[in-house]
This record gives structure tokens, sequence and C-alpha cells, in this order.
């Protein structure tokens, strides 16, 4: 059965969600066929996800009866959705009962919050391998999905397990969203281990969200960089977590001076931190720095995961074999996805990645063969011939000015954007002085908040068009 789930203690609590359900393995092995069964092998289902138990036995019971999930928020955009049931035409939805209004789709089956619309659309033919569909994490209005093959989700499920040692006693707190390629390896890695998932759909600024993890004595959370600002504005570093013993972190890059704090935090309270690296295409995580050298690696994602491996090309394309290197990151490995689709033609499409991706990151690597990110190839501006990373730029910012902030821009300026106008002028000063460039060729803007997608990632795009042009 996926994920073994079958084999695991059958008694045993699998998942927990802050709806008041609670499903035993055993219980959940029945429930993933009875879901499963109601549609018909090979097709294609909408699933509008949430972090509940019904929305985690429609997911797993689609996979265990070769069903192909394309995997959404509950809360999708109306205009999005619309565009993506014109292009993939699905034979099925699977969604919270409060969404179906949304559709005039027939109800066929119903289980714990959770519906099984029938559409009227016919079934058509999909890749023999194609396994799920995600959407890319930075194509936020787009119909772009990624295309998971049949042993994708496992073998990382398998290698992360290893990586970070999870075992059966473990109670991971799953904040992110399972149709985020990050919050749904958290569950596949701890179902696959036989350990009790605790599934919340609350604000981590809530009150609600901290008492429901003491009551449920969760024992790690995995965030992204914007959970972990969330985390210290809150002063979770004074907070009494007996029971929480690690805290992972992927889904972008922290500045030093969080990933410093969150070591210190750890090594001071006896946790462990640990900094890992993934992409929608690798099936979430590659790479992770183990706990034990967060505090003499600052910054770094580590090296691969078991059965991974990174490596470094040139502008080229030829590898980079010194020991020290730097250049665009690549990875090879099992948990590699097929590639991409923008229509529905593309779920025949074969395997193009053939398990190797390269993921338009720079990066360097140490004498030791750790890995450490240092921009993406997309990221950068020619400012009077002079090339400038906007994501170092943005660390600079941040990690002088201690506040949010977002850098774009053309090869004419770069758009800076700020939440705190009292910087605006120092912030300019400072860039121009660090680059060495005229500060006319800065502008800074002053916005209500950063925009991000829902994993926490900036909307560049969207702050240009609202702000800058």
């Amino acid at each position: 059965m996926f994920l073994n789930i079958d084999k695991q203690d059958q008694k045993k609590l699998a998942l927990i969600d802050n709806e008041s359900d609670r499903i035993t393995y055993g219980e959940l092995a029945m429930q993933m066929d009875a879901v499963g069964l109601q549609a018909k092998p090979r097709s294609l289902v909408f699933m509008l996800c949430k972090n509940t138990v019904g929305s985690m036995a429609g997911y797993l019971g689609f996979i265990e009866h070769d069903i192909v999930p394309v995997m959404l928020n509950a809360k999708i955009d109306q205009e999005l959705l619309d565009t993506l049931l014109d292009i993939y035409t699905p034979a099925y939805v699977w969604c919270p009962y409060e969404e179906s209004e949304r559709f005039e789709y027939e109800i066929i089956y119903e289980y714990c919050g959770y519906v099984l619309l029938k559409t009227s659309n016919e079934i058509y033919p999909l890749n023999d391998k194609l396994q799920l569909c995600m959407t890319t994490s930075g194509s936020t209005g787009s119909p772009k999905l990624v295309r998971y093959k049949k042993g994708n989700l496992e073998a990382n499920a398998k290698n992360v397990a290893i990586a970070f040692g999870w075992t059966k006693d473990e109670r991971p707190i799953c904040d992110l969203g399972m149709q985020y390629t990050m919050g749904l390896n958290v569950i596949n890695t701890h179902l696959y281990v036989g350990a009790t998932i605790l599934l919340t759909t609350y604000n981590l600024m809530s009150g609600e969200f901290w008492d429901y993890i003491k009551k449920e004595r969760g024992t790690n959370f995995t965030g992204v960089p914007f959970s972990y600002d969330i985390f210290y504005r809150l002063h979770f570093d004074r907070m009494d977590l007996p029971d929480l013993h690690t805290l992972s972190q992927g889904g972008g890059k922290l500045t030093d001076a969080r990933f410093i704090q969150l070591a210190e935090y750890a090594q001071k309270t006896g946790k462990r931190f640990i900094a890992s690296f993934g992409t929608t295409e690798t099936s979430a995580r590659m790479a992770c720095l183990p706990a034990e050298l967060a505090l003499t690696k600052t910054g770094s994602i580590g090296r691969a995961i078991p059965e991974g491996e990174l490596f470094l090309v040139d502008e080229n394309g030829n590898i980079q074999t010194d020991p020290v290197a730097e250049g665009e990151m690549c990875y090879r490995g099992p948990n590699v996805t097929m590639g991409y689709a923008v229509c529905k033609a593309d779920l025949l499409r074969d395997d193009d990645f053939k398990g190797e991706y390269h993921t338009g990151d720079l990066a360097r690597r140490d004498e030791d063969g750790c890995y450490y990110v240092t921009g993406r190839l997309s990221r950068f501006l020619k400012l009077l011939s002079y090339r400038v990373s906007l994501d170092q730029s943005e660390r600079l910012i941040q990690q002088e000015f201690g506040i949010e902030c977002a850098c774009s821009g053309t090869d004419q300026r770069m758009n800076i954007y700020i939440t705190d106008e009292s910087r605006k002028n120092d912030i300019v000063e400072f860039i121009a002085n660090k680059t060495n460039l005229y500060k006319s060729l800065f502008k800074v803007f002053i916005v209500p908040e950063i925009m991000r997608n829902e994993s926490g990632k900036i909307r560049y795009k969207e702050m240009d068009a609202e702000y800058a042009l």
C-alpha cells in the first residue's frame, strides 16, 4: 500500500486535525479504499486541499487506486480555478463541502467534511507513469503544473526520513498546506515511518495554533523563512515547548541573522535545527544540513539526501569537479519529477527530466562538500553594465536594518519595497554605497505589506504591477 500505510501499527493514530477528527492507520487504510473506489483508475481529479483528515483520505485514496490528483488550495482564486478547469477538464473534484457550491456537479460521495463531485468531462489518456500534479510555487495565476511520476513521493519520503532521523514516535506539526510541496513532504515522510501527524489550519499568529501544538504535544515543526519571522515576532524562543525537539526550515533562504538565531536557540534548549532545500520539481527536499553543523555552516543547505546527488555546472554546462566551486546547482535522484504541463496534452508526455534537474539557483560548494545557495540565475540586474544580485541586495538590507524588504526591477532601476517609511532615505544611501552605484538607480516604494503567496514567497511581479509600473 502507498507509503506502507497497511504495514504500520493499525491501532495507532495516524492523523489528528484541529477540526476534532482523528483516524488510526487501520481506519485510514480502509478509508483510502472507500474513497479511491468511487472514481475510475487513470482519471484526473482536482483536489481542493485543506490540512484535515478528509482532505488526506482523498489524496491517499486516489494515489492508492491509480487516480491522478491535481493538488490545489481549497481557497484558490476563482478565476485561476476556472482557467484550470477549462484547460485540464478533470473527471472529478474532491473538495470541502463548503466549497462545493463553486461547482454545478453531482455529489457522489461524502466523508469527513469532504465531497467527491462527478463532472461531465470525459476521461482522457494520461501517461502511465503519471501519479500526481502540483502547481509550481512561483506560478501564481498560471496553469503550469509539475508532473510527478510513480516512485517520486515514496523515494523522497523514505530518504528524508533517513536524513532527518524520523521515527514512529514523532508528532509533526503540519501547518504548511498539503498542496505545497514541502507541506506534502512533511506528511508523506512521517506516514512512511508510522508517526502521528498533527494537521492544522490555524494561523501561526493565533493563540489557537499554540494551544493546539501544546495540547497535542507536537515534536517537530517545518517552516518557511516567513514562518520563523512570525515566530520571532511572537517571542517563541521564550515559550515553554518541552515536547518540541526539532525545527526544520525549507522553502527559501533565511537571512544569516535568523539562521544563527535558530541555531543558537536550538543549542541553548537542547533541540535540533535542520536547514533544508528543495523544489516542487524534486518532490520537495533534495538537501539538508545536519543539525550538528548548524552553528559552523551558517546559511548552508548541507549535502544531498540519501540516493541523491548535488553538483554544479558552469555557464557552458560543464560539471565543476573542483572540491570548492561555484555554479548552477543541479540534482540527480529518484525524487526528480517528469517535467511540466501547461495543457492536458502534456499529461501524456513522457519523462522530460530523466532523473536530473537544473535548479536555476547559483550556489557554491565548500571544502567539506556543503552547498550554499547564493541567488537565482534570473534574479540579477545589470545596472550601468554592473551585475547586481537582487537576492543579495535583499539580504544586505534585511540584515542592516532588520526589516522586511523585496527587491526587483529592470536594467534601468532597482525597485526596493519596504513597509517602514522612516528607513527610506537610509536604504538608498546604504545600497548605493554597497553596490558603488548612483543613488538615482534605486527607488524605494513604501507598501502596506510585502505581498507573498501561500508558501511565504514574495510575489515580485504582482508588486511591480501594482506599485512600480
